[in-house]
């Protein structure tokens, strides 16, 4: 690769010259260059062309190793029974070969791990990646490692070990930041580890990791693969930022990418963009997207029990919802649709069901360290306590939970507890703090435009209220957090996934409102208002 050269002219460059002028090496660079700009049955035979010119001239060592590039590239485009070939071609030469002992060897452990993995085997996987981890570690092998430690990661904390396997993720994404791993490894590695940190919702290391993965892809503007995995990510985080028409523009573009280039990621993305159609209240477009999600192999489970409560259909939600969880066969699957399956029962009237559940996430919850787990956790709690008619527990678990949000504010959730309490509070004939409470809550669905959340919450205030917020906006509000919390307008802009001069505005914005002139008086001034939190 030269220098300044983008992978677009890689391909141009090399696509040119003849097929006989070109080394292995160069019809390796031809093959990453059209798969990483979207020609994917063109790199899949400059990658075939590569293995023979390594067999031709005697370097089986790289020849073996095309063949797992190219197992890898067709595993990732969802071309299975190939990429199984393609492996079982590369073991095949290697088995055969002279030289026993070599890197390679641990690379063709990675897809049979791959495999226990995806089987619901954890522990014949983990014993699998820390074997292929070994031999990466003897031979100084980059890639291998990463794939190892990433897939070591998943094993853990599909057992349930979060913390431990969240660790090794972190090892997987610290070493991709160097030029010596081949990149589609990169692109695995980041569209894994963030879709697993989704899943047992780390919602700030998935934040953190996304504007990561946004980063690298920003600086190949041709790259195609990963892009799309990129644009629902980042879609994903907005919906949690509040931004939610925002979000559904860039995971719209997802789907459209996605489904362009018959990537498995189209059904995460598809299933994305209903829930942000069932939070605004499209239902029609949300059940359509859920089905379109289902086609593409992603369960559209809890999301499309949601919409059936939503549309007013609980005992069909219910029966949705204790199929999913008889299906669900490890913790991350169940971490996944506990919380749903709470709200869901607790609507329906199944309050013994919903204590099971509550039991079983509660104790998950306890296990990991993970914020928003806790606070879905607590919220749940809370739930379960007000049908039961216990006001007072559920006011309690209803701060817990926005004491595990203040680290992250999610509005829609945050929102969701407030009103929680002043449910609670209304009850206890408390009027003031229940005013509070639901207008507040009341407030963050109009900012939000959840139309189902304010015709559920509209006739609870009997008239209309004003939340105080000095007239700033939500966005305003979720800056100033971060600026509160030490962030500099650079740090702001890159989480929230702005420029810094969209940020530069709205921090002028906040001080006009405010009348203050620096970032300290605006924390102390917004504290003092109850704008915002004390940080933590």
């Amino acid at each position: 690769m030269q220098k300044n050269e983008t992978w677009t002219d890689i391909y141009t460059r090399l696509s040119k010259a003849e097929p006989a002028s070109l080394g292995p090496e160069s019809h390796v660079d031809l093959a990453l260059a059209a798969y990483l700009t979207g020609r994917d049955d063109e790199s899949f035979g400059f990658m075939e062309r590569a293995h023979r010119c390594y067999l031709e001239s005697g370097q089986s060592k790289y020849a073996v190793r095309c063949c797992f590039w190219l197992g890898l590239m067709l595993m990732n485009n969802g071309e299975m029974a190939r990429s199984n070939g393609w492996m079982t071609r590369g073991q095949r030469l290697m088995d055969t070969g002279a030289e026993q002992d070599q890197p390679e060897r641990g690379l063709f452990i990675i897809p049979k791990a791959l495999g226990s993995l995806a089987n619901g085997h954890s522990e014949e996987a983990r014993k699998l990646f820390e074997q292929a981890a070994v031999i990466g570690e003897n031979f100084c092998d980059p890639d291998l490692l990463v794939l190892s430690h990433l897939g070591q990661g998943q094993a853990l904390i599909q057992v349930g070990e979060v913390q431990s396997g969240i660790e090794l993720l972190d090892e997987s994404m610290v070493a991709i930041n160097t030029d010596e791993i081949f990149p589609v490894v990169k692109g695995i590695v980041y569209c894994a580890v963030i879709e697993t940190c989704s899943k047992v919702w780390d919602i700030s290391r998935a934040q953190e990791w996304t504007a990561a993965l946004t980063k690298w892809c920003n600086s190949q503007p041709d790259l195609v693969p990963f892009k799309g995995q990129c644009l629902a990510r980042r879609g994903e985080i907005m919906q949690f930022q509040g931004d939610w028409h925002r979000a559904l523009r860039e995971i719209g573009d997802a789907c459209k990418l996605l489904s362009r280039y018959r990537s498995a990621a189209a059904g995460e993305a598809f299933y994305r963009k209903a829930e942000l159609h069932r939070l605004l209240g499209a239902y029609k477009d949300a059940e359509a997207c859920y089905n379109e999600s289902a086609n593409w192999g992603r369960k559209p489970q809890p999301g499309l029990a949601l919409l059936r409560l939503a549309q007013g259909d609980e005992q069909g939600a219910i029966r949705a919802v204790r199929t999913a969880l008889k299906e669900s066969g490890d913790p991350v699957q169940r971490m996944q649709l506990l919380p749903a399956v709470i709200q869901i029962m607790v609507a329906g009237g199944a309050l013994e069901e919903a204590f099971g559940v509550l039991e079983e996430l509660c104790e998950i919850a306890n296990r990991t360290n993970v914020p928003f787990l806790q606070a879905k956790a607590a919220y749940s709690s809370g739930l379960v306590r007000y049908a039961e008619k216990n006001y007072t527990r559920s006011i309690e678990h209803s701060r817990e939970a926005m004491k595990h949000l203040n680290r992250l504010y999610i509005p829609y959730h945050y929102a969701r507890i407030r009103e929680l309490k002043g449910q609670a509070y209304r009850e206890l004939d408390d009027g003031e703090n229940a005013a509070l409470e639901l207008s507040a809550a009341k407030w963050l669905f109009e900012q939000l435009k959840a139309k189902p959340d304010l015709e559920r919450i509209a006739p609870m205030l009997r008239s209309a209220r004003v939340h105080h917020t000095q007239g700033l906006t939500l966005r305003e509000l979720q800056v100033l957090r971060l600026v509160a919390s030490g962030k500099t307008n650079k740090s702001v802009a890159r989480e929230l996934f702005i420029s810094e001069r969209t940020v530069d505005r709205h921090v002028s914005n906040i001080f006009d409102k405010l009348g203050v002139s620096s970032r300290v008086s605006a924390t102390v001034l917004a504290i003092k208002n109850k704008l915002i939190d004390a940080p933590v």
